[in-house]
């Protein structure tokens, strides 16, 4: 079964936003960045590569988590 990229986005009590990729080989999730920034009208303030990142193309697995702060 393939799986579907997805974007997770959470929002904070305090209004803080955090952003994760799933299901994205490599460095695909690096895209992910400016659509988020531009459609949550945020900055990102720190980023981080998930473990997923790192696994093998036969596991079509793939991440990054972000940290976005809006404008």
């Amino acid at each position: 079964m393939t799986q579907t990229a997805r974007i997770i986005v959470n929002i904070g009590a305090d209004g803080s936003i955090s952003a994760e990729t799933k299901g994205m080989e490599g460095a695909h999730c690096l895209d992910s960045i400016s659509v988020l920034e531009d459609l949550l009208e945020a900055q990102t303030v720190s980023s981080a590569f998930t473990s997923e990142y790192y696994t093998t193309a036969t596991s079509q697995e793939g991440g990054l988590s972000h940290d976005v702060e809006q404008r």
